[in-house]
């Protein structure tokens, strides 16, 4: 089984090599001896992620995710990146290709397909729901030190 390749780990920053879309599928999530999900991995604990989590997934033509879920805290946003296929939420189909986003409650009941005839490729990240607005997007600080490459 395939796992993601550190490649920097420093005070304030670590990053991760997952190597290209197309091996993902060479990646498998173990939920339980009977329950595997092929062409999914999750990033947020091999980057030391606090606050967040997310996954890459790949879906052959013709398959699709395999489960109805929901969340207890987590709200979800997936960004399709390749393919195309079909996000489902609450019985109603949304088409999805690359450059479609989606975002999800946590009591959404989700599943996605891939009705293209080429992979389907998704990010997914997870976090704890909060009310819109609830981010501070002026967060950051801009510093007077100049970049030296």
């Amino acid at each position: 089984m395939k796992s993601p390749k550190l490649t920097a780990d420093i005070a304030n920053a670590t990053a991760i090599d997952f190597g290209s879309f197309a091996e993902l599928g060479n990646y498998v999530l173990e939920l339980g001896p009977d329950a595997k999900i092929p062409g999914k991995v999750f990033g947020g604990a091999p980057i030391k992620a606090g606050g967040a989590d997310f996954s890459f997934q790949t879906f052959a033509p013709g398959t699709e995710g395999g489960f109805y879920h929901t969340h207890k805290d987590h709200e979800e946003l997936y960004f399709f990146l390749s393919g195309e296929g079909e996000y489902q939420v609450d019985g109603r189909n949304i088409p999805v290709k690359e450059g479609s986003v989606v975002r999800v409650s946590p009591e959404g009941k989700r599943a996605v397909r891939n009705t293209g005839s080429t992979p389907l490729v998704m990010l997914c990240i997870q976090y704890n729901a909060a009310p819109v607005g609830s981010v501070n997007p002026s967060d950051g600080t801009i510093l007077p030190e100049q970049v030296k490459w």
